[in-house]
């Protein structure tokens, strides 16, 4: 790849798979059809048609139009998802708890438009929010195996809800300011940032 074809893919799409940014493609192209033509204004044979790909491959990647408007979950690799189990990064739960999100975070193919576009959809579409809150509670509860893992004896569900709760709230107050025009750090920078200021006032 020429560096003027590399300088033109998302941020992160040199570390992401041809099936990544398959999914991330189906995404882009049915929330500008939802933004154009609203949630029931096309369909998922439309939505094919548009992204180049059969309705077979489509369904393949999303079980409904809603799923590709959303996007996929984040995908960890089993080798950070064993060294988190083994109580690692750091050895700090909110610490580790966010280096996954940082990890996730560079290897997103998205941009800033995108993050912005997701956020246009969803709030034009109740729905939308109400199946993304959902999804994230089936994240939530997905972590808890490994974090039990981790924890063992020492696992208290309470604790981790508040560590959840303050990574999460970081992730957020850093979306908002990606956001900002005037902001030119990445959201993983951003991330980092957010959570630097929580420990500085728990401290």
């Amino acid at each position: 790849m020429n560096e003027s074809a590399s300088s033109a893919l998302p941020a992160g799409a040199l570390r992401t798979g041809k099936r990544e940014l398959t999914a991330h493609r189906i995404t882009t192209t049915a929330q500008r059809l939802a933004l154009e033509h609203g949630l029931d204004g096309f369909t998922m044979e439309q939505l094919a048609e548009q992204v180049g790909v059969s309705r077979r491959t489509l369904f393949n990647y999303f079980p409904g139009k809603d799923d590709a408007i959303l996007g996929g979950p984040p995908v960890l690799g089993e080798e950070q998802l064993d060294e988190f189990s083994a109580g690692g990064p750091t050895g700090n739960l909110v610490d580790d708890l966010a280096a996954v999100v940082f990890a996730i975070l560079e290897d997103d193919p998205g941009t800033r438009e995108d993050v912005a576009r997701g956020r246009q959809v969803m709030l034009a579409n109740p729905r939308l929010i109400a199946l993304a809150h959902q999804r994230l509670q089936e994240c939530v509860e997905s972590c808890m195996v490994h974090i039990e893992k981790r924890e063992g004896e020492a696992f208290v569900r309470a604790r981790v809800d508040v560590a959840l709760a303050l990574v999460i709230a970081c992730f957020h107050l850093a979306m908002d300011r990606y956001l900002d025009d005037e902001v030119e750090s990445d959201l993983a920078t951003l991330f980092t940032e957010s959570l630097g200021t929580a420990r500085d006032l728990l401290t």
